[in-house]
């Protein structure tokens, strides 16, 4: 189902907490809420859509990726950035990783450790980010 987009700063600044089986409704929302918003969104974290579980979705080549309870584990090659994002209005600047190692777990809740590289491991970033409730 498509949800609504959370603008509350004060709801998306708290922490999420781990996701379990319970939650898998949770990943179709945000699967179908990022294909709701493709034009101006490449990730999306369940905060977003106000739900506060440890679930993204990002959009990559290879199509939308589920990473339930994502933890980066290593992190390399800062670089500045500029974002913005769907909750907020404008841009703002941060530090980035070229590569990371994320440690996640798919739908069916089968462990998967994995590194990303370049706009992908960026748009993870952002969303592990909204996951620990900070807003850039």
């Amino acid at each position: 189902m498509i949800r609504n987009i959370v603008h509350d700063v004060i709801f998306l600044g708290r922490k999420s907490e781990a996701a379990t089986k319970e939650d898998l409704p949770v990943v179709q929302d945000l699967l179908d809420t990022l294909k709701a918003n493709r034009r101006t969104c490449v990730g999306m974290a369940a905060n977003m859509i106000g739900s506060l579980k440890r679930i993204i979705v990002v959009h990559t080549d290879r199509g939308d990726e589920i990473l339930i309870n994502p933890v980066i584990e290593k992190k390399t090659d800062p670089f500045p950035a500029e974002e913005g994002c769907l909750s907020l209005v404008g841009t703002r600047k941060t530090t980035r990783y070229r590569k990371i190692q994320v440690f996640y777990q798919d739908r069916r809740f089968r462990k998967h450790r994995q590194t990303f590289t370049g706009w992908t491991a960026q748009i993870i970033q952002h969303e592990c980010d909204h996951l620990d409730g900070i807003i850039i």
